[in-house]
């Protein structure tokens, strides 16, 4: 079978107790975690490529990347709350 290349867009969130939470937008329920940038990076690399071989062995096709065209917003956001 002829080698095939994918790209995919991939999100790293830092995580409160450190490293940082890895998920693909594409492929949903593609999540993966590592304590350093490079570890979560190749960690990834690795939970897509076995996401895309389970497509395969299921016979499903491969889906497109998400392009997220908007960057996120961050903001702190106040609320009050009454007296109870």
């Amino acid at each position: 079978m002829k080698e095939q290349h994918y790209r995919f867009t991939v999100l790293f969130q830092p995580a409160e107790e450190g490293g940082y939470t890895v998920t693909v937008p594409a492929l949903p329920g593609c999540v993966t975690e590592g304590d350093t940038l490079d570890e979560a990076r190749a960690m990834v690399k690795d939970a897509i490529r076995c996401y895309l071989e389970s497509l395969r062995m299921d016979g499903l096709p491969v889906p497109e990347d998400t392009e997220l065209s908007l960057e996120p917003v961050k903001e702190k956001v106040e609320v009050t709350l009454g007296a109870a």
